[in-house]
């Protein structure tokens, strides 16, 4: 199958749904330009900020990318590129990008307020506090994973065999990493405190990204892992309370440029070569593994499609920096569309490099993306200095956006936990109420907790983190739902998602205690993998059950008053 025409069927495909479906659903739930946004009525300088729309579509795209839509696609190349494409076009339009969008709405319609405080208000307290623990939760494991990603992505060199490796490529990432800090925080100041017009800022500001680049590439700093990962902690501790228009803000902006670079190389080389996706169509319903196309192929492409942790991004950051509701539909309905074009980028990628889906032979997802630019590259004719830069610079806007996921998701924690402990709304918060939910004793918790579970094995319960993803995204639909049902507005478009992501979901976590039972009776399991992920499921499917079950009743109540 031709790479060329799969990129260009999917582009209008999304052009389209952008300019019908999009528009359509902010009609539907009364989006409204002159309605002053939280940003404005609830200014603080801090979390609640008006930005301008290209550099908070910046922020939100950075935040929800990471290497999320590259990493799922050629994962779940092995069913197929038919199956693959499908839940990237089909989920995107009506799944994922009606999530972020509808996550952004309800939440500047309450004040910017997050979603489990959304579902306190139009659903219960007992659905808020189910819904925030477990969110908590499941950032924690964000918290871990991405720090040690980061730090391994950041180390200089290993020791083998009693003898230092050095590796460049690394050193260059850290380096450019840590010269994008200071100039995110310089450009928030020019153009937030100076006002600086913000084309002429960007321009200079994407010059000097330009500029770390290049510095990082002639000189790699050469640390270790472990001295990565303090520094990575303490770094996130400092963002997470920072103003977001002195470091998150800016730097996000302008990181996103090296991901719309990334993306530019990409389409310019598949443009140019028109590679064959020489994938199956379709390889089987179930793999050799044992795995099935329901519900693995829509747990292992989520950020493509639709992930769960876009709806904490869009109702506890961004909606807190919406300076005109209009935007929503750019930022959150556009910004996921542009994700799933990645998505489908990365099929590309992997289609024309591996037969058989086969990616472990070349490496981990993001190497196999950036060696098929690179092969794009070098087919082109543009010599091997260009593939190898370009190669470069892809794997360095890979890195950088694990860091911009892991303090992203370190302040959402920082929120979360806040709001298991704030006091009721019109009270002042007494007793243990008033450390706990302040930011800084939030921020201290969340990340010596993430950092506890870093070092001490977040890989054994790994493997149910793309289930525990995918799952966050049924209660914003309930409790976008509810709201829509309570407000008279159509709400029909958020009930196949959410059906069909639970059992998605469920299944995917039903058959994962199924396999490690079957590891146990085969004498294969461990208490403190299998046994650990088996302790986990079990609260984790009794909660879902539980906010299900009390959402639909206030659901199907809310819809009664509303016939009536």
């Amino acid at each position: 199958m031709s790479g060329l025409v799969i990129l260009l069927a999917a582009l209008v495909i999304f052009v389209i749904a952008y300019a019908t479906y999009g528009s359509w659903l902010a009609k539907q739930w009364g989006i409204d330009p002159n309605r002053e946004t939280p940003a404005h009525t609830m200014e603080d300088g801090v979390d609640y900020i008006p930005a301008k729309s290209p550099v908070l579509l910046g922020h939100h795209f950075a935040s929800i990318a990471g290497a999320g839509p590259i990493n799922g696609p050629i994962q779940a190349a092995v069913f197929g590129w038919v199956p693959v494409l499908l839940w990237i076009i089909l989920g995107g339009i009506f799944f994922g990008a009606v999530q972020d969008f509808s996550s952004i709405v309800v939440s500047i319609r309450h004040g910017g307020k997050s979603l489990g405080e959304v579902l306190e208000e139009n659903v219960g307290h007992k659905c808020k506090v189910l819904f925030t623990v477990f969110a908590w939760l499941v950032l924690l494991l964000v918290i871990a994973a991405f720090a040690d990603i980061v730090a391994g992505t950041f180390a200089g060199y290993t020791i083998k065999d009693g003898v230092k490796v050095l590796n460049p490529a690394n050193g260059s990432v850290a380096t450019a990493s840590l010269l994008f800090i200071p100039l995110a925080v310089v450009f928030g100041f020019f153009v937030y405190r100076k006002n600086a017009p913000l084309l002429v800022s960007t321009i200079a500001g994407v010059i000097l990204l330009a500029v770390c680049i290049f510095v990082g590439l002639k000189f790699p700093i050469y640390m270790s892992k472990n001295f990565w990962l303090g520094f990575v902690f303490v770094y996130i501790m400092i963002a997470s309370v920072t103003p977001v228009w002195i470091l998150l803000q800016p730097r996000d902006y302008l990181n996103s440029f090296l991901l719309y670079f990334m993306m530019v190389a990409a389409v310019i080389g598949i443009v140019g070569t028109n590679p064959t996706v020489e994938l199956q169509p379709v390889t089987g319903w179930k793999l050799a593994n044992g795995q099935t196309i329901f519900p693995y192929l829509f747990i292992t492409v989520a950020c493509g499609a639709i992930s769960g942790f876009h709806s904490l991004i869009g109702s506890c950051t961004t909606s807190k920096q919406l300076d005109n509701e209009k935007d929503a539909k750019m930022i959150g309905y556009g910004g996921m569309l542009i994700e799933c074009f990645l998505a489908v980028i990365a099929l590309i990628a992997v289609g024309a490099l591996c037969a058989d889906g086969n990616y472990a032979a070349i490496g981990t997802p993001p190497v196999v993306f950036a060696t098929a630019i690179k092969q794009f590259f070098s087919n082109l004719g543009f010599g091997e200095t260009a593939a190898n830069t370009t190669y470069t610079i892809v794997s360095l806007a890979i890195s950088a956006f694990a860091l911009t996921s892991l303090d992203t998701g370190t302040r959402l924690g920082r929120f979360m936990f806040q709001e298991l402990f704030a006091a009721p709304e019109g009270t002042e918060a007494k007793g243990i109420q008033k450390p706990l939910s302040n930011m800084y004793v939030a921020t201290i918790i969340t990340v010596a907790l993430g950092g506890i579970l870093c070092l001490g094995g977040y890989a054994n319960i790994w493997p149910l983190f793309g289930a525990c993803n995918q799952l966050v995204a049924v209660p914003c639909f309930l409790g976008v739902s509810v709201w829509l049902a309570k407000k008279g507005k159509n709400n029909k478009m958020l009930f196949f998602p959410m059906i069909f992501m639970l059992c998605a979901c469920l299944s995917s976590l039903v058959l994962s205690f199924k396999g490690n039972l079957m590891k146990f009776a085969a004498g294969t399991a461990t208490i403190y993998k299998e046994g650990l992920q088996c302790v986990v499921i079990i609260p984790i499917f009794i909660l879902a059950v539980i906010l299900v079950i009390d959402g639909v009743k206030v659901l199907a109540a809310a819809e009664k008053a509303r016939k009536n």
